[in-house]
This record gives C-alpha cells, structure tokens and sequence, in this order.
C-alpha cells in the first residue's frame, strides 16, 4: 500500500514567537522532522500543507508574513510538493485529492498542527475519501481551549481529539513506532 506523508500547517506562527503558539510545537516539529528524514530516504511521497489565512480579521499565517513559512523543522525541499489552502480541511478546494491519487497513494501518514482543527478536519475527510490514516501522535500540537467558562488544557485537548480520531479514522502511533516496521 502506497503510503505519504502529510504535514499540515507546521508553519511559523504556532512555534515560540509566532501569533498562535501551540504547546509543544518544538516536540511536535521535531518528531515530523524524523517522520520527513525517513519518508526522504525511502523516496516516498511527501506533501506539504500550509495555511494561508483570507479571512477578514485574521490574525495570523498571513499573506507575505514570516509567519505563514512552512517552519525550518520540515522546510520543504525543491521537487516536494507544497500546497496552498485556506480552510481548515486540506483537501477543500485544493488540488490535494487529485495529487495523491496522480501518485497512487492509499495510505496516509498524518503530522501536524492544530491537532484540534486542521488535523482533525483533514483526517476525517481523508477518510470518507478512501484513505487509511496513520496519525503520527507525537508529530501534533494544539493549544488550550475554552469551553463552559474553563480552560481545557492543550494536553487533555490533543488527547480527546486523537481518542475521537483513533475510534474510526486513523491508527494511531508514534513516530518511532510508526518508523520501526
């Protein structure tokens, strides 16, 4: 089975110093960054995603900024396909559903941010589109949340919605479990 990796919106703005940090986006980038050196070696499809935000009164992944860059952990090397989207599931109005079956891809491996948006958005669609998911876990990060007037804690946040995700739409591994076959 053809596999690919997926990285969704590992991009400035949710590492330390950008206008959405997550929590734990150093561990998450460079996790990825293991998943993204094996993909490479085995000459295996890589597919970038990156956020670019035109919604009015967006605060951050903005047109043109420092922000909106594809981060330093997995930049992107010439040949490796990047795509652009504006929502938070990469395969709405994207050319990503074609890309992937051009290449015969049935399989997907997942990392990226935010666990609670784009992630599960992506995976969910990829899903009902055919796909096997395999949610590389700790090559994710999210944030706290509010909900009922408390702070839901980024860890409690990552860990329900990979519970939820890991229930039907994806297996769920780590890196180094996933790279040990």
């Amino acid at each position: 089975m053809k596999t690919a990796l997926l990285l969704i919106d590992i991009q400035n703005d949710y590492f330390p110093g950008g206008r959405m940090e997550l929590s734990g986006a150093e561990e998450a980038g460079a996790r990825a960054g293991e998943a993204l050196a094996h993909f490479r070696s085995q000459r295996l499809p890589v597919v970038h995603i990156q956020h670019i935000s035109n919604r009015p009164g967006a605060t951050f992944f903005l047109p043109d900024t420092d922000g909106a860059g594809i981060h330093s952990c997995v930049a992107p090397l010439p040949g490796e396909a990047v795509l652009q989207k504006h929502f938070p599931n990469s395969f709405r109005e994207t050319a990503l559903l074609e890309h992937l079956r051009q290449l015969g891809v049935e399989r997907l491996a997942i990392a990226g941010m935010m666990t609670s948006m784009c992630v599960d958005a992506t995976a969910r669609a990829a899903f009902d589109l055919g796909f096997k998911n395999v949610l590389l876990h700790d090559a994710m990060a999210t944030r706290d949340l509010l909900f009922g007037g408390r702070v839901v804690p980024a860890a409690d946040v990552h860990g329900a919605f990979l519970a939820a995700l890991g229930s039907v739409y994806g297996e769920l591994k780590a890196v180094a479990e996933f790279l040990e076959k």
